[in-house]
């Protein structure tokens, strides 16, 4: 095998991990009304198999960054791509609903084993700064390019060969992944000093799975249903305590020092301003597109194509820029140019022609995407070496809070707004609002150009 491909094959397995678990994200919101249908499932039922995987995922991911850290990020991250390949088997041969929602929630398990890890074994495989910006740009653009075409895809599968193959697929994509992550991912470091610390590990898990409970229901609820603040109420309390243990214990999860640091705490907050503004457009867009346009789940994918085409040319662009202006001014403008978008939308009018909307959506996507590389690095060059896997998990924990909240408000907007255009009017305005406060966070927390030393421009295949 030529040496570039060899270089780039850790890059590969860890991409094709991270694309399986955002696709499950999106990619059921199309299938599962058929699903319901065919497998007479309740209400309650359909939620649960589109909202327990996102409540398992985020829940454990801090848990899959810890064991990380303790185990080995390879050994770790190859036990997610196992444990979620084998579930995606069995929800494509679930005989019922208790046995699909059985399924999904060890899928999420899987998935927050896998996602922690990908981020560690590319600061690990790359470790020349120019070529991981590269690398972490285009991990980056799975994300938008995986939730953008999840309802494009689901839609195609559905229509087609059926529901059953929107989780078939992971399973080849996941034979793949693993077998270039065992070949080709060099085996990561042990650190058996480093205790789980349990107390803390379900203190955390009840946060950020009660708050993301809390999230999913207030769109159909409503902010002040009394679940929705119970939820909320016991969420915080799970924080506090978390924040209390960590500061005793002798071996922290997550040292509450590094959130001290200004670009570990800052770039968190960051990633969940952006989620929050890109993933609650994706969401109202394709309400809009679906209940007031009467477009169809294939035609609804295709109408968000335009933010998903541009995610993956501005990750590119992004990781080439960043050694030469650094990663503070991509972050910056990228959440310029995205709040442009979004605010364009707003202004769009009440009911505007597909055509206007094209622009915004295509801003929102690109400016998301090119700040999302910066960002990256700036949460993971903060971290020590042996905290790197929680890094990475605190980082998407907060993207996944994001995502939570954007969708859950844009949910209650469009619900409770005197119509749907003045619902998603407001929506797109807070998340243009969002996209500002993140860039105004970024100047003040990315670093600015540090001067590389020449040569490390190309990885050698002796660096893997």
């Amino acid at each position: 095998m030529p040496p570039e491909q060899r270089t780039w094959a850790p890059l590969l397995a860890v991409c094709a991990g991270y694309f399986m678990v955002i696709l499950d994200v999106t990619v059921i919101n199309v299938a599962v009304p058929v699903v319901g249908r065919e497998l007479s499932a309740s209400l309650t039922g359909i939620q649960w198999i589109t909202d327990g995987y996102t409540l398992v995922f985020a829940g454990f991911l801090l848990t899959g960054g810890a064991l990380g850290d303790r185990l080995g990020n390879r050994r770790v991250f190859c036990w997610g791509v196992a444990v979620f390949t084998v579930s995606s088997a069995a929800c494509a041969l679930a005989p019922g609903t208790a046995f699909l929602v059985v399924a999904r929630l060890v899928e999420g398990l899987g998935a927050a084993l896998i996602v922690p890890g990908s981020l560690a074994l590319l600061q690990q495989a790359y470790p020349e700064p120019d070529v991981r910006s590269r690398a972490f740009g285009l991990w980056g653009s799975m994300a938008g390019i995986a939730a953008s075409a999840g309802p494009l895809l689901g839609g195609l599968l559905v229509s087609t060969v059926g529901w059953r193959w929107v989780f078939l697929i992971n399973l080849p994509v996941g034979a793949v992944c693993l077998a270039l992550t065992l070949r080709h991912v060099a085996r990561s470091p042990r650190r058996a000093d480093r205790a789980l610390d349990w107390p803390a590990q379900v203190a955390v898990v009840a946060a950020v799975a009660l708050l993301t409970a809390a999230l999913n229901e207030a769109g159909r609820r409503g902010w002040s249903d009394p679940a929705v603040l119970a939820g909320l109420g016991l969420a915080v309390l799970s924080a506090a305590a978390f924040a209390l243990r960590e500061r005793l214990a002798r071996s922290p999860a997550l040292p509450l020092s590094l959130l001290h640091s200004r670009a570990m705490g800052g770039g968190a907050v960051i990633g969940l301003l952006f989620n929050f503004g890109f993933y609650g457009m994706v969401f109202t867009a394709s309400l809009e597109f679906q209940h007031q346009r009467g477009y169809s789940a294939l035609g609804t994918g295709l109408a968000l194509f335009p933010a998903v085409a541009m995610t993956m040319f501005a990750s590119v662009l992004s990781g080439r820029l960043s050694r030469r202006t650094g990663d503070r001014p991509l972050v910056v403008s990228g959440m310029l140019l995205a709040a442009l978008g979004l605010a364009g939308w707003a202004a769009a009018g009440p009911d505007p022609a597909y055509g206007l909307l094209v622009l915004p959506m295509m801003a929102a996507g690109f400016g998301t995407s090119f700040a999302l590389t910066g960002s990256t690095a700036t949460v993971m060059g903060a971290a020590p070496p042996a905290y790197s896997g929680a890094a990475s998990a605190l980082f998407n924990t907060t993207r996944q809070v994001g995502s939570a909240t954007g969708v859950a408000l844009g949910g209650s907007l469009l619900a409770s707004a005197a119509n749907y255009g003045t619902g998603i009017r407001t929506s797109m305005g807070i998340g243009a609002l969002a996209y500002l406060g993140a860039a105004v966070l970024a100047w003040w927390c990315v670093p600015a150009k540090t001067r590389r030393p020449p040569g490390l421009t190309q990885l050698s295949p002796g660096r893997r």
